[in-house]
């Protein structure tokens, strides 16, 4: 019986440490309505001054997340769709 409940709690940890190394985007920017978002192209714009080759943008939560690469690394810009100010950047 203690095997048993050794191995359950064991990936009871596991799952739940795998589902946070999984949400590493930033996802609050925001709480205006999507229908008044600036379009996402002038956030993947606002990277590209920024000098990042940008390979492409998707929504996450309340944020615009373009990926763009400089100097040879990815990095991962999360734009508020309500101003296009850059919110938070990850390096990968």
């Amino acid at each position: 019986m203690k095997v048993i409940r050794v191995v359950a709690m064991a990936l009871t940890v596991g799952i739940g440490m795998g589902s946070a190394a999984m949400a590493d985007g930033f996802k609050d920017c925001t709480k205006l309505d999507k229908a008044s978002w600036k379009p996402a192209s002038e956030a993947e714009a606002k990277a590209k001054a920024l000098g990042y080759e940008v390979r492409r943008s998707k929504v996450e939560g309340s944020c615009y997340e373009v990926y763009g690469v400089k100097e040879g690394k990815l990095y991962e810009l999360f734009y508020s769709p309500e101003d296009l100010s850059l919110k938070h950047t990850i390096a990968k």
